[in-house]
Parts: structure tokens; sequence; C-alpha cells
């Protein structure tokens, strides 16, 4: 059973990639959906996240406020490591038992976890290939402005407030590279999955 981690800075293309892995058959384990499934309402991680940062970042119906919390965080370098502080060990559990429930379900499975941290967070987990979605700064920052409509200055602090490209690079057991059309992302993806049949 082959674990997977699969990274990429913000519109590097990872959830494309991360699509295609899908339709071949291999199991996506989402990072970004078990960080809001442990911060759903009830959940203790939100309530250690309100006694840490105020009651201002729960809105009125019991969800967590993103935008009220990001604003705090985001460029607070101390901050932001408190609320990692919380989330990640909740998120890494999660994550685990997701993993040992593809496991169980299928022996033989591809288990690829979609994570935008890993080389922030989980680089030293025992991965059995590190996939690394990569496009230069400046494609990054024309899909965020075209595709979701930030300002290019919006644009390049998302980018800035990352690890940068070389610490991603550095690590990556293999590089996809999307800066070119959706059909060249695809066609490395699918040789991504040969090989990994191929070893599996």
């Amino acid at each position: 059973m082959p674990l997977i981690a699969l990274t990429g800075g913000i519109a590097s293309g990872k959830s494309t990639i991360a699509r295609r892995l899908a339709e071949h058959g291999a199991v996506i384990v989402d990072a970004d959906a078990i960080v809001r499934d442990v911060q759903a309402p009830g959940s203790p991680v939100l309530d250690l996240i309100a006694a840490a940062f105020g009651g201002e970042v729960i809105a009125g119906d019991g969800t967590l406020d993103r935008a009220a919390l990001g604003g705090i965080v985001f460029g607070d370098p101390d901050a932001l490591a408190r609320l990692n502080g919380i989330v990640h060990p909740a998120v890494r559990e999660e994550s685990a038992r997701r993993f040992a429930a593809a496991i169980a379900a299928d022996p033989g499975a591809v288990v690829v976890y979609d994570v935008p941290l890993l080389v922030e967070a989980r680089v030293d987990d025992p991965w059995d290939l590190i996939v690394v979605a990569h496009a230069p700064a400046a494609v990054r920052i024309a899909r965020l402005v075209s595709l979701r409509g930030l300002t290019e200055d919006d644009a390049r602090a998302r980018i800035a407030s990352q690890v940068d490209d070389a610490a991603r690079l550095a690590v990556a057991d293999v590089v996809i590279d999307t800066a070119g059309t959706l059909e060249h992302t695809i066609a490395q993806t699918d040789a991504l999955w040969r090989r990994l049949q191929a070893t599996g």
C-alpha cells in the first residue's frame, strides 16, 4: 500500500493532480477537509481555538469565522504557531485514522494525502513518495488573479505567506510541472500512476 504525499503551493495545480489520481482509483485523503472537520462546532479543537484567540473567531452559527481568525494569525508568526499547535496534532491523528481505514478497506490501495503544509508540518512522516506540483510564482499569481479574482498584491501576499518553492522542491521525489497545458499535467500524472502500479 503506497502512501503518497501530494503537495504544492497555492494555485499550483495540486487539486488537478489529485482529481486525476482519484480517477485512476487512488484514495485521496484531503488535509484541508480534515482541518474543517476537526474544527467543526462542538469539537475540542474549536473550543481550544476560541480559548486561545477569543470569542470573536466564532461566528453567530457556532462555526469558525475563518476570516476573523485569519486576520489575527496572518503575518503574526507567534499567533500562527499557537494555532498550528492546536490544529496540527488533531489533523495528524485524524489523517492517520483515515489512512488506516483506507488500508483496511483495500490493502492494495494507493493512498494519496493531499496536503498543502507538508514541508511545514509533515515532511518527516514515513511517505513512500513525495509528489510536488510546481509552477513558477508568476504563473500562480496569474491564476489567482484570473481564476480566483484576487488582486495581484493579494496573490503575491498569499504566495509569500507559504514556504518557498525551493523548500518544496528539495523534498520532492517526483515533480509534476504544472506550468504548461492541462494535458501536460495530466500526462505527467498518468505516468506517475503507471509508476505506482509497477512498483506497488
